[in-house]
């Protein structure tokens, strides 16, 4: 990952676009850079995400509340205010929503998992 210099992002002219989950929807608005991406990430009501997910992410809440499924049968509840971190291939993981919520996710490069490229 290059070294990023100061930015700021004005989301409001980010354009919105529209991931279908197994049920109901995600609208994502992105920045990529190289190694770097940054989303605000909008699940309708009764999301579902329609694959478990081995990419690795820094997800925060902003706004509701989901839950992050594991493949393994656990699963965490994330409120307002909350946080999850996790390296690439070291979970198997999707969201899962009653209600509406707003996520800021941010994943890229510097969340490699170092043991799996050995």
């Amino acid at each position: 990952m290059s070294n990023i210099p100061f930015t700021t992002i004005d989301w409001s002219t980010i354009e919105k676009t529209i991931h279908p989950g197994t049920t109901g929807e995600a609208y994502w608005q992105t920045v990529q850079s190289a190694g770097l991406r940054i989303r605000i990430v909008e699940y309708s009501e009764g999301y579902l995400a329609d694959h478990w997910c081995q990419k690795g992410h820094i997800v925060h809440c902003l706004e509701g509340e989901f839950v992050s499924e594991m493949e393994n049968g656990s699963a965490f509840s994330l409120t307002k205010g909350m946080t999850y971190v996790v390296s690439d291939n070291l979970s198997s993981h999707r969201s899962k929503t009653t209600g509406p919520v707003k996520l800021l996710i941010i994943d890229g490069d510097f969340l490699q998992n170092n043991s799996t490229n050995k």
